[in-house]
């Protein structure tokens, strides 16, 4: 099976849907944050491995504690998701952290800054 088949998208389409149902509704652990997304998966051709980017909406704090937990719920998270997606194999999932969601927000920003003091400027020229 190549990387980028239609058979593996659609396995890393759904281990992402499954992940962010797991994390969000069934984990218990008070140090994963409320808004803790999965971004994407990429699951290994062969399923033994899971590549999960994880977004934390929050400080630098929560996203540490938010990686820890997940860490130590792993064992959990991989035996919920052979409970509810049938694979040959269940993945080893790791955990990666996500700041694109972050970054954009904050170009966003600057951009919205920038805009500002260009239309303010052309007002005080006129």
């Amino acid at each position: 099976m190549r990387k980028n088949s239609i058979k593996n998208t659609r396995i890393n389409a759904e281990v992402q849907r499954e992940l962010s149902t797991i994390i969000s509704r069934e984990i218990k652990d008070p140090r994963i944050h409320p808004f803790t997304s999965v971004v994407a998966c990429e699951v290994a051709p062969d399923l033994k491995s899971c590549k999960a980017y994880i977004s934390v909406l929050g400080t630098e704090e929560e996203r540490e504690n938010t990686r820890i937990g997940l860490n130590n719920a792993v064992g959990y998270i991989r035996k919920e998701l052979a409970r509810s997606i049938n694979l040959r194999n269940t993945p080893e999932i790791t955990f990666i952290m996500d700041q694109s969601i972050e970054y954009g927000v904050s170009m966003s920003k600057k951009i919205d800054s920038l805009v500002k003091t260009e239309s303010s400027e052309e007002e005080t020229q006129e």
